[in-house]
């Protein structure tokens, strides 16, 4: 995660609410942990990663052949490494060290194709277009868990339309076709890779579709839906034609300061979503039903409410529901995290 925009910061300072409001604030965070056991009932349950390795969490990605196991990495300074961690203790189960690639820059994303490969985004870019192409690493998904040594293929990617950040890197669960999301402040873009990556070339990503500030994303597992997040919402889009459909649905998703991550457990019955931070939280949501099905409403439909206890629904982009106290605690988090890591942080050259 980097420093907000300006605009951001600006539209949390002046949203809406009164003190009680605001005294409320700390009663909804006590609730969390209850919020945390509902959800998890009804699915995948949430866990609390407690490798002291893992500080910036950044990507998330359900295996599907270890139950219970989820993929995951460090955003930076830390090396070729992708960190399995089992749901059900929080416990690092594996270290994978990826070998034949060069040094990674800013990993942002992760994601399992239905090749039974890990795709890893080395896509971010703190200079919002510095970089004039970024790199996807791909590696088959260990049959068993331990500590390995991998070769990894290394992609090199470039926008049609220039260099650009981004989060978000998703593979179509059944085409097996790679898009990433860039994040940007005025209006963010969906771009689709070709049909097949080549190790040999350039591989040129285009624009199929606007999308919201993005700082991760991920397909159902049958691929008929794309569920994407940013710092203060989420929402979940029909699958149509090899693009989103519409606007979306909202996902009652948790408030999370380092919101980084998500994605669905390996029975998409449930969304994981992930943040930054010395063990941090992955909170489990049960996936609504879509629109039109008899049984409960779609998130975002009249009538859909959060989990008894959850934190209320993230807000629209530039606006929501926050008090004017998680305003302020939002506002001085990212403010105090982000220029730590614009002070330590440098530009890196290529590999």
């Amino acid at each position: 995660m980097r420093l907000l925009p300006l605009t951001a910061v600006i539209a949390l300072v002046v949203l809406p609410g009164s003190a009680a409001a605001a005294a409320g604030t700390s009663a909804a965070a006590a609730a969390v942990p209850a919020a945390v056991a509902a959800s998890a009932s009804a699915g995948a349950q949430g866990f609390t990663i407690t490798d002291p390795r893992i500080k910036e969490s950044s990507g998330l990605a359900a295996s599907r052949i270890h139950p219970g196991v989820y993929w995951t990495h460090n955003d930076s300074d830390d090396g070729p490494y992708v960190y399995a961690v089992d749901s059900a203790t929080g416990k690092t189960v594996a270290r994978v060290t990826l070998a034949g690639i060069g040094t990674p820059r800013d990993v942002e994303a992760i994601s399992l194709g239905p090749d039974g490969q890990l795709y890893v985004g080395d896509i971010g870019d703190n200079l919002n277009g510095s970089w004039d192409h970024v790199w996807i690493y791909r590696f088959p998904e260990p049959k068993e868990l331990a500590d390995v040594t991998v070769k990894a293929e290394q992609f090199t990617v470039r926008y049609a339309d220039g260099a650009r950040n981004a989060e978000a890197l998703m593979v179509h669960p059944v085409t097996g076709r790679v898009y990433i999301a860039s994040k940007s402040e005025d209006k963010g873009g969906l771009y689709e890779g070709p049909e097949q990556l080549s190790a040999s070339g350039t591989n040129v990503f285009r624009r199929v579709a606007d999308l919201p500030w993005v700082t991760d994303g991920a397909f159902s597992p049958d691929g008929g839906r794309l569920t994407l997040r940013g710092y203060f919402f989420a929402r979940t889009y029909p699958w149509k034609d090899g693009r989103p459909e519409g606007e979306g649905e909202r996902v009652d998703a948790p408030w999370q300061g380092q919101a980084e991550s998500v994605t669905y457990s390996a029975d998409g019955s449930t969304l994981l979503f992930g943040s930054e931070g010395e063990s941090s939280r992955v909170v489990a949501v049960p996936v609504k039903p879509a629109s039109g099905s008899s049984a409960a409403p779609s998130p975002g439909k009249p009538g859909a409410t959060p989990a008894s206890g959850a934190p209320g629904p993230a807000g629209e982009q530039g606006g929501g529901g926050f008090t004017k106290g998680a305003a302020v605690l939002a506002v001085g988090a990212a403010l105090v995290y982000g220029a730590k890591r614009l002070l330590r942080r440098r530009p890196r050259g290529d590999s």
